[in-house]
C-alpha cells in the first residue's frame, strides 16, 4: 500500500473515531460497537435503544434518520477544533473491562480477545486502546496524531446492520461517512455518489425491462425478461467463443448432489451453513450445488486418463446457489442464484503455466472489449491461520510462488492480499475500476492441488505410472449477474451495439413510409439483427425520445426522401446522423459492429 493510501487510511480511521466520540457526547447512554475503514470511507455501528435522544427532539427530529447526520457532523466539527491528541496505550484485560463496563459490545470483543477468538484489538492478556479527548476505543490503529490533522469529512447515509452480521442478534444503526485530504476530493467523490444513484442497475433494469424480482419467487432470485435474456445469451456466447479457440469443451451437470460429494471435497465442513439442503422422502441428504468443481471432477474421473489426454478443459455456464442472509442481498450484485461461466482444466504440472497463460489471454480479451483496465490481486493464504485451508503448507507456498512468478512475468500491475485465498488453493483475482472509480473483483484463476489429491485424480504417464495432476478453476465473468450490474452502471445502460437487446429502431416519419419500413425490417431480420419497427401513431421526436430512453444504439429514420431513394438516415444514440445511406451499406456497418464488438459507429 502506498504512503498516500496509508495516510488516507489513517485519516478515515481517525474520523470514524471522531464520529463515535460525537455520538457519545450527543446521546448519553448510546452503546457503541465497531467502526472500521471500508473502501471510500468508514462506518460505525451504534445501539440507540437506551440512548437519550432529547437533543434531537429539541430540533423536531423524532427518530434516528438522515436528518441526524447534520447534527452529528456539526458536533464532529466542534470536537475536531479541540485539537485532541490521538494516542495509543496497551492495557490489561481487567483495565479494559473497567473502562468499557457500560459498553456490552466492547465487553464481548474483549472476551473474544481473551479467549483467542480475535486478535485485531490485542492478544489475550493485552488490549490496545486509542484515546481522543475523553473518548477511548478498542483499536490497534493506525491513526493520525491529532484531530487537527483531520481535514474534510462527510456523513453519507444511515442503514441497519445486525451485530456481527447475525440476524439473531441486535439490529444496530450503521452510520456511513467518508473523509479526504481536500474539499475538492470530497466534492468529486460526492458527485460520483450522485452519479451512482442515477446509474443504479436496479433502476436501469426496470427502465430497460431487463429483469424483475417477485415477492412470490423470493428475494435474491432475479427473473430475466426477454430483453435481459438477450444480454445473458450474448455474453455467454462471447465467453464460449473465446474459450472454443483454445479447445475447451462444454459439459453439463445437475443442480443437486449427495452430501458425500461435498464431504470429500471439503465444502460440507467449510460451507455447511451456506448450503441449501434437501432431505428426500427416503431420508437421503442432498445439497443444491454452491459450486461446480466437484461435479466436474467426477466427469474427469469417469475413466482412466493417459498423459496424452491432458490437458482436459471443461466449461459450463450454470447456476449455483448460496444461502445468503436476506439483509446482504442487493439487486444483481448479491443474489441467491449465481450464474457462473465456470471452467476447470485438468493438466500435468508441466502444462500448468501454459494453461494459466491461455486463461489470462481470454480474460484480457474479454475485458478489453469493454474498455476495462485490469489489475491483479494475488489472493494468498494467511500463514498465521493454517487451519483455514486444506492441505500441506509446503504445497501452498509452492503454488503461491508460481502465481507470483506468473503475475510478474505478465507485467500487469498487481498486489498481494493475504487471507483472500480459497480454502483449497490460492488464486489470481482480476480487479477493475468502473467509470465511477469503484473497484470490483471479476475474473479469477485458481490453482488447486488439494482437491485432485482428495479425489485421487491422476493420469498414466510415459512410464505407465500414476502421476498426480493439478486442477485450475477459472471464471471469466465470475458471476454473470454481478458483471451485468457492473456493466449497466459503468455504461449508464448504454450497452454496445452487439450486446443491446434492441439494436435498431426503425422510425418511419408517417404512415406513408410504413410499407417501406416493413421492407427494411424484413431485410434486417434476414441478417439476425434485433429490430423494433415503431409503427405507433407518434411524432418523430416522440419516437426518437423513446429510443433514447430505451438506450437503443441505432435508429433508422425513414421519410419521403428515403423511401423514394431506397436509403436510410442512420441516427446514432446521442444524436449523430448519417444521411442517404443505402441499406446494403448500412447492413455492412452493423455487421462490422457485431463482429468487432466496438461500441458505436464512427
Amino acid at each position: 500500500m502506498s504512503n498516500q493510501a496509508d495516510d488516507l487510511y489513517k485519516l478515515r480511521h481517525s474520523t470514524a473515531h471522531l464520529l463515535a466520540y460525537a455520538v457519545l457526547k450527543l446521546f448519553p447512554g448510546v452503546k457503541i460497537a465497531i467502526g472500521p475503514v471500508i473502501e471510500d470511507g468508514f462506518y460505525y455501528d451504534f445501539d440507540f435503544s437506551s440512548a437519550d435522544l432529547s437533543v434531537l427532539k429539541k430540533q423536531g427530529i423524532e427518530t434516528i434518520n438522515d436528518k441526524v447526520l447534520e447534527v452529528i457532523e456539526a458536533k464532529m466539527q466542534q470536537l475536531k477544533q479541540g485539537n485532541y491528541k490521538i494516542t495509543q496505550d496497551w492495557i490489561s484485560v481487567e483495565q479494559a473491562r473497567d473502562i468499557f463496563k457500560d459498553q456490552p459490545y466492547k465487553l464481548e470483543l474483549i472476551q473474544e480477545i481473551q479467549t483467542g477468538k480475535r486478535d485485531d484489538f490485542g492478544k489475550k492478556d493485552k488490549v490496545s486502546v486509542y484515546t481522543m479527548g475523553e473518548f477511548i476505543d478498542l483499536c490497534k490503529g493506525p491513526h493520525l496524531n491529532s484531530t487537527d490533522e483531520i481535514k474534510v469529512f462527510k456523513l453519507t447515509k444511515i442503514a441497519g446492520a445486525y451485530w456481527k452480521g447475525d440476524s439473531s442478534r441486535q439490529m444496530l444503526t450503521r452510520i456511513y461517512g467518508t473523509a479526504f485530504q481536500s474539499q475538492k476530493q470530497l466534492d468529486e467523490y460526492l458527485t460520483l455518489i450522485e452519479q451512482a444513484k442515477e446509474r443504479d442497475h436496479r433502476h436501469l433494469g426496470k427502465q430497460l425491462d431487463l429483469f424483475v424480482f417477485s415477492d412470490l419467487v423470493g428475494p435474491g432470485l432475479p427473473l430475466w425478461t426477454p430483453k435481459g435474456t438477450v444480454i445473458r445469451t450474448e455474453l455467454d456466447n462471447f465467453v464460449w467463443n473465446l474459450r472454443r479457440k483454445y479447445n475447451y469443451e462444454k459439459v453439463e451437470i445437475p443442480h443437486l448432489t449427495k452430501k458425500a460429494l461435498y464431504e470429500i471435497s471439503g465444502h460440507w465442513d467449510k460451507y455447511k451453513d451456506d448450503l441449501f439442503k434437501i432431505i428426500t422422502r427416503e431420508k437421503n441428504e442432498y445439497a443444491i450445488k454452491p459450486m461446480n468443481c466437484p461435479h466436474h471432477i467426477q466427469i474427469f474421473a469417469r475413466k482412466e486418463n493417459s498423459y496424452r489426454d491432458l490437458p482436459q478443459r471443461y466449461c459450463n455456464t450454470t447456476m449455483v446457489y448460496r444461502d445468503e442472509q436476506s439483509g446482504e442481498l442487493l439487486g444483481l450484485s448479491r443474489v441467491l442464484c449465481i450464474t457462473q461461466d465456470d471452467a476447470h482444466v485438468f493438466c500435468r504440472e508441466t502444462q500448468l503455466e501454459q494453461e494459466v497463460d491461455i486463461i489470462w489471454n481470454i480474460v484480457e480479451e474479454f475485458y478489453t472489449t469493454f474498455n476495462f483496465q485490469l489489475e491483479v490481486r494475488l489472493s494468498f493464504s494467511d500463514p498465521e491461520k493454517p487451519d483455514n485451508y486444506l492441505g500441506e503448507r509446503s504445497i501452498w507456498e509452492k503454488t503461491e510462488a508460481q502465481l507470483k512468478a506468473i503475475a510478474e512475468k505478465k507485467q500487469l500491475k498487481h498486489y498481494t492480499a493475504y487471507g483472500e485465498a480459497a480454502f483449497y488453493g490460492p488464486k489470481i483475482d482480476f480487479m477493475l475500476r468502473d467509470s465511477l472509480k469503484r473497484e470490483w473483483q471479476v475474473a479469477t484463476i485458481q490453482i488447486d492441488r488439494n482437491m485432485p489429491e482428495r479425489f485421487g485424480l491422476y493420469c498414466i504417464n510415459e512410464a505407465s505410472e500414476k502421476e498426480p495432476i493439478v486442477m485450475i478453476h477459472c471464471a471469466i465473468m465470475g458471476s454473470m449477474e454481478r458483471f451485468i450490474s457492473i456493466l449497466l452502471e459503468h455504461t449508464a445502460g448504454k450497452l454496445p451495439f452487439w450486446l443491446s437487446p434492441v439494436q435498431i429502431n426503425i422510425l418511419p416519419i408517417s404512415e406513408k413510409q410504413a410499407e417501406y419500413s416493413q421492407e427494411i425490417e424484413a431485410e434486417l431480420k434476414k441478417h439476425n439483427f434485433r429490430i423494433f419497427n415503431n409503427l405507433k401513431n407518434q411524432t418523430l421526436s416522440e419516437k426518437i425520445r423513446n429510443a433514447e430512453l430505451e438506450k437503443v444504439p441505432v435508429c433508422l429514420i425513414l421519410g419521403q426522401q428515403e423511401a423514394e431513394n431506397k436509403t436510410v438516415t442512420i441516427r446514432l444514440r446521442g444524436g449523430k446522423q448519417m444521411k442517404n445511406i443505402k441499406l446494403p451499406e448500412a447492413i455492412k456497418k452493423f455487421k462490422d459492429l457485431n463482429r468487432t464488438k466496438q461500441y458505436n459507429l464512427t
